[in-house]
């Protein structure tokens, strides 16, 4: 699979993509959280959503909170 660079202006809306999805919920930032966060709308890019609107829907819709991403990420155990 080709992965094309991702533009400045196009980082610029990932990042707007993830800090609207801690507004949405109120969160506060934590590190584990935003690399979860970033790694899936890069993928989620990359797969053809293209738009923050999409982008944040599709994140917000994934992952319902900060209590999800505990239970979505994985653990030192479960990544060999």
């Amino acid at each position: 699979m080709l992965v094309r660079r991702i533009r400045d202006t196009e980082m610029a809306m990932l990042s707007r993509s993830v800090q609207t999805w801690y507004k949405h919920y109120k969160a506060k930032p934590d590190a584990r959280a935003s690399e979860m966060l970033c790694s899936a709308v890069i993928d989620l890019f990359n797969n053809g959503h293209h738009t923050q609107e999409e982008l944040t829907s599709i994140l917000i819709t994934r992952y319902p909170g900060p209590t999800a991403m505990l239970t979505n990420s994985p653990t030192s155990s479960s990544v060999h």
